[in-house]
């Protein structure tokens, strides 16, 4: 029976790469940047096709990342991957102070809130919109800034459409078709439709569903739908982009109700 490879066996591997390949012994924290989001994104295509083949060798990417980044720290004298490891472990039994402690159980975000200063810290600028805005309300629910319920969510979005419907009553929106348009109307406007996505967001996370995960299944829901709208307009004669809207419409509630 052949001998799994072990995670010494990667860094091993990973510290010869870096002593006799051109390319590995060129790279640097800075340089990887861009591979790390990228394998990020990679593994989550797997995980979305529930490919696990795939999965198992986007994870070995991932994995790479995480070695090359540890061999060039233990290369400069900052931290090994056995440091990695030890502060890997210190967090987990940390988080779990009921299972590895004497501690009582309580939220993650309520035991960091107490050792920062402001629920921003730590919190990478460039996450996605979507997802920053939901570890911000994480957060501030943390310190206790939250509804007890999905009611308050759910009146803050009524509240807050209604000021939307206020904006676009004072004047016309932008043409999606023309021109940019920067005006101080567009600026409330574009205020309030934020306003409004933000508190979406917020009911997203009292209901126990990421707005991220929600967002990208009905982007995928869509796209299956409307290639169903197509594919029926092309074989009645129409040209999608000359049919009229009520033609479109009746196509996509017949694929509705067959789905």
């Amino acid at each position: 029976m052949q001998v799994k490879p072990t995670l010494e066996d990667t860094l091993s591997l990973m510290r010869d790469l870096r002593a006799r390949c051109e390319w590995d012994a060129a790279q640097t924290h800075e340089s990887l940047r861009p591979y790390l989001i990228e394998e990020a994104y990679e593994v989550d295509d797997a995980i979305r096709g529930g490919d696990d083949a795939k999965l198992r060798e986007e994870l070995g990417d991932v994995l790479l990342q995480v070695l090359f980044h540890s061999v060039l720290a233990e290369e400069r004298g900052a931290f090994s991957m056995n440091d990695v490891a030890e502060g890997f472990i210190t967090k987990m039994k940390g988080r779990h102070p009921h299972l590895y402690g004497d501690g009582a159980k309580q939220p993650w975000e309520q035991m960091k809130a107490k050792r920062r200063a402001s629920i921003v810290d730590g919190l990478p600028a460039d996450l996605p919109a979507l997802h920053r805005a939901f570890r911000l309300q994480d957060r501030a629910a943390g310190v206790g800034f939250d509804w007890p319920d999905v009611d308050g969510p759910i009146q803050k979005i009524e509240e807050e459409l209604s000021e939307v419907r206020a904006e676009l009553a004072a004047g016309a929106p932008r043409d999606p078709h023309g021109p940019p348009r920067y005006d101080r109307q567009h600026e409330l406007l574009e205020a309030e439709l934020g306003d409004l996505l933000f508190a979406a967001v917020n009911l997203c996370r009292k209901a126990s569903v990421h707005p991220a995960l929600a967002l990208d299944k009905a982007n995928v829901k869509f796209a299956r739908r409307f290639g169903e709208v197509e594919r029926r307009a092309a074989e009645r004669g129409l040209n999608v982009g000359e049919a009229s809207l009520e033609q479109l419409d009746a196509i996509w509630d017949e694929v509705k109700e067959g789905e």
